[in-house]
């Protein structure tokens, strides 16, 4: 699969909606559901937020590809400068405990198998056994 959305919140749900269920279609994605879904969210959310600083006029752009073993890669690109991901901050650290924010990086790193930032953090690269 291979998608564009402008950068606009309302555009995420319908995206990831497609996705889900093309991975429901699959073999050896079902117990995986959840971890896709919500990785896919937060890297979308921060593509439109801070790549494309919520500009409709920008895309978004959502590559999937489903392996016959069941794992999934899903690679998210925005146009933006893009970010060092190794200066975003711990938000399990005492002082960034309560932030309402900053929690898309530590969640997707939790939940996929394989994370890699290219194209100096612009584009994110998501692996799910």
């Amino acid at each position: 699969m291979d998608l564009m959305i402008p950068a606009r919140e309302n555009a995420i749900s319908p995206l990831v909606e497609s996705v889900m269920a093309a991975a429901r279609e699959m073999q050896g994605t079902t117990d995986k559901e959840l971890e896709i879904e919500t990785s896919l969210r937060e890297a979308l959310a921060n593509a439109v937020k801070h790549g494309c600083c919520a500009d409709p006029a920008k895309s978004v752009r959502c590559s999937v590809a489903f392996e016959e073993s069941g794992s999934v890669l899903i690679v998210v690109s925005d146009p933006g400068n893009g970010f060092d991901p190794g200066l975003v901050p711990d938000p399990t650290s005492g002082e960034h405990l309560f932030d309402n924010h900053g929690r898309g990086i530590f969640l997707i790193n939790k939940m996929m198998d394989e994370v890699k930032f290219e194209k100096n953090g612009a584009e994110i690269h998501m692996k799910k056994y």
